[in-house]
């Protein structure tokens, strides 16, 4: 009843948690807290071969040249140069904070973008692993 019933949650923020259960029961696949300093930051890896498709992370919104010091729950997804330039060239997306940035984007988890643009993008990077 439980697993059925309730959603466990890994993050502070509902749209991060939201998209973790979805993640998980498309995937299978929990994130992995791997580092101690930065224990809210969640690793998501493909079964098959390790590969890391996405990472949630909390940080200031001075950090992506947002106005503000609140702290926002972001993901970094894996893309194509192709995606990467239509979406940070919208404003939609952010050059990947703390990856390579011509194959990573940073996704604000803030409401900003749809839920269905930002499952379709983890889709692709989870592709893009395999």
């Amino acid at each position: 009843i439980r697993d059925n019933c309730f959603s466990e949650n890994y993050f502070v923020f509902p749209q991060a948690n939201r998209i973790t259960n979805k993640i998980i029961k498309r995937y299978g696949n929990k994130p992995s807290f791997m580092w101690e300093q930065f224990e809210g930051y969640g690793v998501f890896k493909n079964a098959n071969n390790n590969k890391w498709y996405g990472i949630i992370m909390s940080i200031s919104r001075r950090t992506l040249g947002l106005s503000g010091d609140e702290h926002i729950d972001i993901l970094n997804v894996k893309c194509t140069p192709a995606v990467r330039e239509i979406l940070t060239g919208e404003g939609r997306a952010f050059p990947a904070y703390h990856m390579n940035k011509q194959h990573w984007i940073t996704l604000p988890l803030d409401g900003s973008l749809e839920a269905e643009t930002i499952f379709s993008l983890i889709d692709e990077s989870y592709q893009l692993t395999k």
